[in-house]
């Protein structure tokens, strides 16, 4: 065991975080620590590296385990020195040995002493054994990993924003490579490629991950174990995310109904009470029930914390048939240029995600469909559009010596108090919260009173920054419910993938300065992306082992972001058409599109058999239940072997073509 805890309870004042709570960390684990904001995720992982001390029992550590632990807390760092030499300070022993290898080495030529060239050597292995000949490279590679650019390795630490310094702690942390990494949401300060790279590192990770987070891509890409910090109590599941929702509605179900049971068995006991009171030679009796009922281990209500409360939009006017048009768009900060003679349009509809890397324009070209960012070009509103903009910078607008409730009720949206304290609390302000002003909370709670004052504007067009940055998993699920039913258009930027995926139906990417638009959802997007690159890389191929010709080749056109089609025949102008080679170009087209079709019918029958499964009461007869789970392992192994074929047949028609 690396860490742990054993039989400990901890307490805020009257409030108890966890009870009586016992939870071992094992070499090799990748754990995700989930539950609802304000539960005491974070306390837990303060917990185990000695912030704070248990009000009972222990925090166990093994001496020689090593603890890295990245949080918000870490921002108050700052120094002249470049992110280069932050991140390098990871390698503390060896740069202090590079340091004594200097002075040693001139102390040797001076001297020329033996005693002087043994030690020398000696410092020399001990460099060598811990990698330091490396050291440069793998900061350089990590860092890179993390978004930046080889320019940015240079400028000082103090000149980056608190994202962007955050990912060099990050990059230092994994570089000092701890037995055990605690990362309290990492994934807030990424952009998708780095959130990507991440995912990639940490599977191979030596040590042990504990990681804090809402993004449920990550999570079930990367860790093997959920561990929910829920009614004071750690539940663990050994899988991913999608194994921990699917157990957890068979747990929530089994204990409501023990619940209901215990309930019954309580409502019985206190009628016997009660009609064994009054009567003197049933009193004894009686006072034995009540006392067995004082000893009772009561049993918690499943549903009793946070219970789905539905966000239902109110869209006064329909808009024309285009929401906004763009035209010639032009922006550059200094010789960065962001867009160049960029067009595109938003008709009414759409849902619009706009993904990339960090530095590529995506809050610039929202702030510019906003009209608060100067730009050249054109940018036209269609008729009847009633916008609503939502971005943390948007924070000044809100009266700060309001209250939250008073602040809501100036939106407009002859909501009753009732409706928008409801509300409030899918954005985690219950009870009393509303009654807080808007000058004592904190950054995190004033931007979810905007994100709340965006949701009820009536807006038939919503431009959406990051919208789910403070939100738990439990309200971005209520804000994907409510976007979903949104009868309005919108444009967002997220770096939540799960939240796009489930948001969007058309992808905007910026490339080469322009807008490119894929009409089609994220998870889509996706597949094209990975079929695009294999056609590259398959053509790249082709051409290599391409015999050479006298004369050129036939240009070809660009590729356009749209979903892979079934490639069609094609001819190279001047030559005779070879008939057996266009035979069975067009048996692999037949077989490619049967294979489609089939991929296509059964991932629908796994979606229903998903639905299935999620369903409590196909617990409640065993033998449905593994019907349901038997027939949903085969579909999903036939989709294996299937895409596998698909993948194979689509590199033999482009090699056909080729």
């Amino acid at each position: 065991m690396l860490a742990g805890l054993q039989n400990v309870t901890f307490e805020f004042g009257a409030r108890a975080i966890i009870e009586d709570t016992t939870w071992h960390i094992q070499p090799g684990e990748r754990i995700g620590l989930i539950g609802y904001n304000g539960t005491g995720k974070s306390t837990l992982l303060k917990l185990l590296v000695g912030q704070y001390t248990p009000s009972s029992g222990t925090v166990e550590r093994s001496r020689t385990t090593s603890i890295g632990y990245l949080h918000q807390d870490l921002l108050s760092f700052d120094t002249n020195d470049s992110i280069f030499e932050v991140a390098l300070s990871a390698f503390e022993r060896v740069i202090q040995l590079e340091k004594e290898i200097e002075e040693i080495g001139k102390e040797l030529e001076r001297t020329g002493d033996e005693k002087i060239l043994i030690e020398y050597t000696d410092r020399l292995h001990e460099l060598e054994t811990l990698g330091g000949y490396n050291i440069h490279h793998k900061t350089e590679e990590i860092l890179q990993g993390l978004g930046f650019s080889n320019a940015d390795l240079q400028r000082p630490y103090k000149s980056f924003s608190g994202g962007w310094r955050m990912r060099v702690l990050l990059a230092k942390m994994i570089l000092q490579q701890p037995d055990l990494l605690l990362l309290d949401e990492p994934t807030n300060h990424l952009d998708l490629p780095s959130i990507e790279w991440l995912e990639k590192y940490l599977l191979h990770y030596q040590g042990s991950v504990v990681i804090v987070s809402h993004d449920k891509y990550f999570l079930n890409r990367m860790v093997t174990k959920i561990v929910e910090l829920y009614q004071q109590t750690l539940h663990i599941y050994n899988g991913n995310y999608e194994f921990y929702e699917t157990e957890k509605a068979v747990r929530l179900d089994l204990q409501q109904k023990a619940y209901e049971n215990q309930q019954d068995y309580i409502r019985q006991n206190e009628r016997l009470v009660e009609r064994f009171r009054a009567k003197a030679s049933k009193a004894a009796m009686a006072q034995s029930i009540m006392k067995k009922l004082d000893k009772l281990e009561r049993i918690e209500e499943a549903s009793i914390e946070r219970p789905n409360i539905r966000i239902n939009f109110r869209v006064d006017k329909t808009p024309g048939k285009v929401i906004v048009e763009l035209d010639k768009l032009h922006k550059q900060f200094g010789d960065n240029v962001i867009l160049n003679e960029a067009k595109a349009e938003i008709e009414r509809g759409d849902k619009i995600a706009l993904i990339g890397a960090n530095g590529k324009g995506k809050s610039t070209l929202l702030r510019i469909i906003a009209d608060v960012e100067s730009f050249e070009g054109e940018r036209k509103w269609g008729h009847n559009v009633e916008e609503s903009f939502y971005a943390q910078h948007q924070l000044e607008v809100l009266n700060v010596n309001n209250t939250i409730l008073d602040e809501m009720k100036e939106c407009g949206s002859q909501m009753t108090d009732v409706e928008l304290r409801t509300l409030l609390g899918c954005f985690l302000f219950s009870g009393d919260d509303a009654d807080k002003k808007i000058k004592v909370l904190s950054g995190g709670e004033k931007a979810r009173v905007a994100l709340a004052k965006t949701m009820v504007s009536k807006a038939n067009f919503l431009m959406l920054d990051e919208p789910t940055n403070h939100l738990d998993m439990h309200s971005c699920d209520l804000l994907i419910d409510a976007l979903k039913k949104y009868e309005g258009s919108l444009i967002l930027v997220s770096h939540d993938r799960y939240f796009i995926s489930k948001t969007a139906n058309k992808i905007w990417e910026i490339v080469d300065n322009e807008i490119k638009e894929f009409k089609g959802p994220y998870d889509e997007w996706v597949a094209w992306k990975e079929r695009m690159a294999k056609q590259q890389q398959a053509e790249q191929q082709a051409q290599k082992n391409k015999p050479a010709v006298t004369e050129a080749p036939a240009k070809k056109p660009a590729p356009q972001p749209a979903p892979v089609a079934t490639p069609e025949p094609q001819a190279n102008a001047g030559q005779p058409i070879n008939k057996e080679l266009k035979k069975e170009l067009q048996k692999q087209q037949r077989i490619f599109k049967q294979l489609e079709e089939k991929i296509e019918q059964l991932q629908a029958e796994k979606n229903q058999l998903e639905k299935s499964m999620s369903d409590p009461e196909t617990y409640a007869d065993k033998s449905k239940f593994l019907q349901t789970e038997t027939a949903y392992n085969n579909i999903a192994a036939q989709l294996q072997t299937l895409n596998k074929e698909y993948e194979q047949i689509f590199e033999k028609i482009v090699e056909l073509e080729g």
